[in-house]
């Protein structure tokens, strides 16, 4: 089988990794890749949002299924492209990816079928908007794009000062774009914030290993939001309890409302999820696997993931059993650019990737980077992961950051309290006052 991996970050690389590793696949194609997927497979010089040129690569090169791991391409369509010329498509078309394409569209779905979620607004004018968080006496509260930003549209403001002038960076400003015609604002949940991911084929669901991540740039949960700094599973507090009362408020009923919508959804749907007291409480829908969530998932899937693949693009999951897993810990270390996820230098050559890699239970999968002949150079804010096995979350700890100190380029930075500050102030705080 030849597989086509759609995009060229971190998530990509993993997906292409364990791919790769299938005895039924024997080439991998991506595009656009980065400087890791070339070692496994073949890049191709096509952009993830160029549909045109995406679906003439899939017939031209006789891909018998193509994975789509970014948001963008899924919301502006591409598997409805593909589908409608015959090939199999691990992806929801645009009318589930509206689920993440739009947090307006997502809350809406969540009343509409009372699916557990926070209290909200919407606003398509900053003024009305910055008039009602001046009349809030609830503390902090949460700013949304409504549209796609790459993870760095959501703003956690302490008072109403923070919240208007997020709302005129959004809204005035359009520091994102079209992503920033209307805002979303939220009220904070407080509990442990969990990802969990779900592979459908639009009837049948297959629950995938939770995971936790860490989305703010600095130590200790500070600083703004990034596409993800690093990631950890299985995660402590996570009961087989726990996933069962995920999957039957949550999951089920979300995929049962899909198909009450007439979405045909079949891919993977990736909620990010608040637990709080009162159970699970859903913060964000996803259409795709999460990033760096994904690397933490293909290091410890023992399972060959191509078949469940196929099985959920041809509607066949039904027939499929249970993933198994590893039971070791995976953390994963996320290198990134100095400056990020502000304004950033490219171009910086990596040395060391290949001694990281040397180390027992190491992978390094790569996000912006670019080959220029044999020369690996950053070519994004997110660089780099380093993702380690161990026996427990403190020895697959330190042999992430083993590896990542391995690794150099110019101004590069990472968060040192990946697999440790998060786990001890969740259960402190928790302690504490019931929040995390």
């Amino acid at each position: 089988m030849k597989v086509l991996v759609v995009g060229g970050g971190g998530r990509e690389h993993a997906l292409a990794w364990k791919i790769a590793a299938s005895p039924e696949v024997n080439e991998v194609l991506c595009a656009p890749g980065n400087a890791g997927t070339a070692r496994i497979g073949r890049n191709f010089d096509v952009a993830a949002t160029d549909l045109d040129g995406l679906v003439a690569l899939a017939k031209s090169e006789g891909v018998q299924l193509v994975v789509i791991g970014p948001e963008d391409p899924l919301c502006a369509g591409l598997a409805d492209r593909l589908r409608a010329e015959g090939i199999l498509v691990f992806g929801p078309g645009a009318d589930g990816a509206r689920l993440e394409g739009s947090k307006v569209f997502s809350k809406e779905f969540l009343d509409r079928y009372r699916i557990p979620t926070g209290e909200w607004r919407r606003f398509d004018r900053a003024g009305a908007a910055k008039g009602y968080v001046e009349s809030l006496t609830t503390w902090p509260q949460v700013v949304k794009a409504n549209g796609l930003a790459a993870g760095k549209g959501v703003f956690v403001c302490e008072d109403a000062k923070e919240a208007c002038a997020t709302i005129d960076a959004i809204m005035e400003e359009k520091r994102f774009g079209a992503a920033g015609t209307e805002v979303v604002i939220e009220e904070f949940l407080h509990g442990r914030e969990l990802s969990v991911h779900v592979v459908t084929d639009g009837s049948t669901l297959l629950l995938l290993e939770a995971v936790q991540d860490y989305k703010q740039i600095g130590e200790g949960d500070v600083g703004p939001n990034t596409g993800g700094m690093g990631i950890y599973s299985p995660v402590p507090f996570v009961t087989q309890r726990l996933m069962r009362q995920i999957e039957q408020r949550v999951l089920l009923p979300t995929i049962d409302a899909l198909r009450k919508e007439g979405i045909d959804y079949r891919g993977v749907l990736f909620a990010g999820l608040m637990i709080t007291e009162a159970g699970p409480r859903v913060l964000e829908y996803n259409c795709r696997f999460g990033d760096p969530e994904t690397q933490a998932m293909m290091r410890r899937m023992t399972s060959d993931f191509v078949p469940y693949l196929v099985a959920a693009a041809s509607g066949t999951l039904e027939s499929m059993d249970p993933v198994t897993w590893d039971t070791r810990s995976c953390v994963g270390v996320v290198g990134a650019a100095e400056g990020y996820p502000g304004p950033y230098e490219k171009g910086h050559m990596i040395a060391g990737v290949d001694e990281a890699a040397e180390l027992d239970d190491v992978v390094v999968f790569h996000a912006g980077t670019r080959l220029d002949g044999t020369q690996t150079l950053t070519a994004g804010g997110r660089v780099l992961c380093a993702t380690a096995l161990g026996s427990n979350l403190d020895a697959a700890r330190g042999n992430a950051y083993a590896a990542y100190d391995r690794i150099q380029w110019a101004g590069k930075y990472c968060r040192r309290d990946i697999g440790l500050a998060r786990r001890e102030r969740v259960l402190v705080e928790a302690d504490d006052n019931g929040e995390a």
